[in-house]
């Protein structure tokens, strides 16, 4: 219990720290982990409200709000997907590159990079909730080649 009542704080303390890192760039976490992912995951900064959902395991609905405030913020805009009608894809706006950028070098600053733990206990901890992750299916299980080296946060 001690264990899994210390992750919880732990995770309420680090979202606490990203939301108050994000908040000059008028984002949330979860707004920030929507742009990221239309950065990090898709050549042309598109990717389907599906997929958005699947990715970031939330529901639809919440997918449709974090666009909408996104869209209204110039950050992100609602396309039409050139192959199939029935679905919409977000579309990162340059703004939107330009501002998760920014957000970005902010919480490797200011979250990332601020953990009282050393790279070794980092990598430590990383390994050890791995597992949990892998056997809560959140994906197959890694190689250690791929596991982050000590130093990668």
């Amino acid at each position: 219990m001690a264990a899994i009542t210390s992750i919880m704080r732990a995770h309420q303390l680090f979202l606490a720290r990203a939301n108050d890192t994000l908040r000059p760039f008028d984002l949330t976490y979860s707004r920030y982990e929507v742009l990221a992912w239309l950065v990090w995951q898709s050549d042309d900064g598109s990717l389907s409200l599906k997929d958005l959902s699947e990715f970031l395991q939330v529901t639809p609905a919440t997918i449709t709000k974090a666009i909408d405030r996104l869209e209204g913020a110039r950050l992100v805009r609602r396309v039409p997907h050139p192959h199939d009608a029935r679905t919409t894809l977000a579309r990162i706006t340059a703004r939107g590159r330009r501002v998760v950028g920014q957000a970005t070098d902010a919480l490797n600053r200011d979250v990332f990079e601020a953990v009282s733990l050393s790279d070794e206990e980092m990598h430590d901890l990383f390994r050890l909730l791995l597992k949990v992750r892998v056997d809560a299916g959140d994906f197959v299980e890694l190689l250690d080649d791929d596991i982050p080296s000590v130093g990668a946060r």
